[in-house]
């Protein structure tokens, strides 16, 4: 099904909502999808007749929209004070050294993306980090290494 099918779809399901009901539209697109699209954006706002530059406004204030697609495997490093003081800058470095990833991107295979936390609440593990919502604690680069090394084979 194309992502437009499934943006009308999404839209449907919001058939008697009105701009009150733009964030959860926004969620359940970027879960249906797995990011908000420019096409997407133009089809809410006509949707719920909400500018384009309202809903891009939004949706960059909050850090849970993301407008680029997670890799098949999502790595999220935490960098809360903890995790930093226990060494998580080298997990970081020893991301954009070995894939060229910075926080935000996406590999150009689509193998991996990045994203940066404040904290994930478990600061007695740290460095923690989680790859597809399972984590991992006391994850420095040559264990992180090991890891991705998993999920490549997977």
């Amino acid at each position: 099904m194309s992502d437009q099918k499934k943006i009308d779809e999404i839209l449907e399901r919001y058939s008697h909502s009105g701009p009150e009901s733009l964030i959860p539209v926004l969620q359940d697109i970027q879960k249906e999808i797995g990011n908000l699209s420019e096409e997407a954006i133009v089809r809410v706002g006509q949707w719920l007749n909400i500018p384009t530059s309202k809903i891009y406004g939004l949706a960059t204030f909050y850090n849970q929209f993301r407008f680029e697609a997670q890799g098949k495997n999502h790595i999220c490093l935490c960098n809360g004070t903890s995790c930093r003081l226990k060494g998580a800058k080298w997990n970081m470095v020893y991301l954009e050294e070995s894939f060229k990833l910075k926080n935000g991107q996406t590999t150009r295979n689509g193998e991996f993306s990045l994203e940066v936390v404040t904290c994930m609440g478990a600061c007695e593990h740290g460095p923690v980090v989680s790859i597809n919502d399972e984590f991992y604690g006391q994850v420095n680069p040559e264990r992180l290494k090991q890891i991705l090394n998993e999920k490549i084979r997977e």
